[in-house]
């Protein structure tokens, strides 16, 4: 054997000696990772996102830190989160705002949601909640819609946003039920439940983790929830869908997402984490208290399910001529 080819043979058994190492090292972040949240501290997202956090950390060896970038309904959080290395160290909690209506919705938006970012798993879904204030007199969906009917451009629906989650369950139920009604935004959900409960406003859809307390308070009430299933924290309230309207769903949804072109193996690791993390009793307690149901699963279930939202909320955005920048 001459030299050349020894040395030749020799790197080729180097390369062969060193390939399963290299396979055999975890899919695991090599550092700390920053898990950004698109809304400020203290909220339901960034609380779940710190009991996510905690249960990586554990997981992964590695410190996991809670980055809140509020503003633009998630939007900043995900143009900042696209924009990090994809080497596991930045991961997002994205939102339906972010990741479903947003492409829609914004001219502005400043990433592709197949492009820049890597579906990792869906966290859990929450049905918004059609509520009335107590003296309104409409107590059913059916009473609601013949009201809307007989007074066209009339019956006054708050939302927390032109926009919002919120908005677009109102534009989707609109379109199922050949309504008109008038829209007023309001900057949040909470001054709007305020004029709710004060009959300024007669009806709105809002988010479970707002609308729950004051349903059991009695100080509003509930005509319908938009999941496909009643939810079980409001399991009395009926579904927008087994009352006329198959196939009707606009949740508010929470997903974990990684910059564009994450490692596969990374990928997987971290989606079977996620799972587990969904199955422990903290986040099961968590979960069920926000009312957010139906997480877990593959990363190509979210991937798909991301894209039937933003080709749905598409054509609502679009039929109903809503626009927003900034």
């Amino acid at each position: 054997m001459n030299r050349r080819h020894f040395i030749v043979s020799g790197s080729a058994l180097a390369a062969t000696l060193l390939a399963p190492a290299l396979k055999a090292q975890p899919a695991t972040p090599a550092g700390a990772v920053s898990l950004v949240v698109g809304f400020p501290a203290g909220g339901g997202t960034d609380v779940l996102a710190r009991l996510l956090g905690q249960k990586f950390n554990d997981m992964w060896g590695v410190p996991v830190v809670v980055e809140n970038k509020a503003g633009a309904a998630g939007v900043i959080a995900a143009r900042h989160t696209a924009k990090q290395k994809n080497d596991g160290t930045a991961l997002l909690v994205a939102h339906v705002n972010s990741h479903g209506i947003g492409p829609g919705l914004r001219s502005d938006l400043g990433y592709t949601v197949e492009k820049d970012f890597t579906p990792i798993g869906l966290i859990g879904k929450t049905p918004t909640i059609l509520v009335g204030g107590p003296d309104q007199p409409a107590k059913t969906l059916k009473d609601l819609v013949e009201l809307c009917k007989a007074q066209p451009g009339k019956v006054v629906f708050g939302s927390a946003g032109t926009g919002s989650a919120q908005h677009l369950a109102l534009e989707i139920f609109k379109a199922e039920a050949g309504i008109d009604v008038l829209h007023v935004p309001y900057s949040g959900s909470a001054p709007l439940m305020t004029d709710v409960i004060g009959g300024h406003v007669q009806y709105a859809f809002e988010g479970m983790t707002t609308a729950k307390p004051l349903i059991e308070a009695g100080k509003l009430t509930a005509l319908a929830q938009t999941l496909q299933n009643r939810s079980k924290s409001l399991p009395d309230v009926p579904t927008v869908a087994e009352q006329g309207y198959p196939g009707f769903e606009a949740s508010i949804w929470f997903a974990l997402v990684g910059p564009g072109g994450m490692q596969k193996e990374m990928v997987e690791r971290m989606n079977a984490d996620l799972n587990t993390a969904l199955a422990t009793p903290e986040l099961i307690a968590r979960l069920e208290q926000a009312g957010a149901e139906d997480g877990g699963g593959s990363a190509e279930r979210l991937a798909q399910f991301m894209l039937s939202e933003q080709t749905k909320f598409a054509t609502v955005i679009k039929n109903a001529g809503i626009s927003v920048q900034g």
